[in-house]
């Protein structure tokens, strides 16, 4: 039976072990969306075929013309991997509300509109599929939307908003047959992320994930049906802390020393 799934920012990192990832499931369709078409093109003929859709998601035509092609090439979906985001760093005082907008328009405003446009598209094929699998829903958060750090904030507040938006999401639509998972990342390298301050110092290397291990955490948190997921685990004791001992947490980031530089990516 297909299993058709949906993967944005597939270019690159997390969104590109994904789908490589998923391609090794039986009956695999992928959908790859994307900025950047040649990357997608070249992803899509190393995996033997995938439908490619090469768009900004920030363009508020795209979930229409994502749902279009679904439609018109599949039929059906049962995953949809909320992957596309990215952080400039930049501290309020600074940024100011431009920076927070910028953020919100890609981390939130964009899962929200694609989902939101493909919804009914996935609860008809919680209905009627017959894959044996159930239809789901991964968000791709961030360990930020849990603990906040300087220069980050406008990141974290769009983090936090689509944690938040998730767990309401997850309780609305299981009676439809969707399960919504969640799945945190801490540090990751990758293009958008090089987190290369971290990975070229012993004491903090260790702190630093890969994409495939966020590929997998994504299955746990799509088809496996698990609510959330911290990449590595062990980050979940940051966001215990942050509710236990909030002020230690603070004194802990304050200075930024863990808040590496990064730059755009899909």
């Amino acid at each position: 039976m297909a299993f058709v799934a949906l993967i944005t920012g597939a270019s690159s990192g997390i969104g590109e072990a994904t789908a490589r990832r998923l391609a090794r499931e039986p009956g695999a369709r992928l959908v790859l969306v994307a900025r950047r078409e040649a990357m997608l093109n070249e992803l899509a003929r190393e995996l033997g075929g995938a439908t490619v859709v090469a768009l900004d998601l920030t363009d508020p035509e795209s979930p229409a013309r994502v749902l279009e092609v679904v439609q018109r090439e599949h039929g059906e979906l049962h995953m949809l991997v909320n992957n596309a985001g990215a952080a400039w760093r930049g501290r309020f005082a600074d940024s100011g509300w431009a920076g927070l907008e910028r953020h919100l328009k890609l981390n939130l405003e964009a899962p929200v509109r694609l989902t939101e446009a493909l919804l009914p598209l996935l609860r008809r094929t919680a209905a009627t599929s017959r894959s044996g699998r159930g239809v789901c829903i991964v968000n791709v958060a961030s360990t930020a939307a849990r603990v906040s750090r300087p220069g980050s904030g406008a990141y974290s507040a769009s983090k936090f908003a689509l944690a938040g938006w998730s767990d309401a999401l997850y309780a609305e639509e299981r009676r439809y047959g969707i399960h919504v998972g969640l799945v945190l990342p801490g540090f990751v390298k990758t293009e958008g992320f090089p987190a290369a301050e971290l990975v070229a110092r012993a004491s903090t290397r260790w702190l630093v994930s890969t994409p495939e291990v966020v590929a997998e955490a994504i299955l746990d948190a799509g088809p496996g049906g698990r609510a959330e997921r911290y990449v590595p685990r062990y980050y979940w004791l940051g966001a215990a802390l942050r509710i236990l001992a909030p002020g230690l947490v603070r004194r802990a980031t304050r200075g930024g020393a863990l808040t590496p530089a990064t730059k755009v990516h899909d």
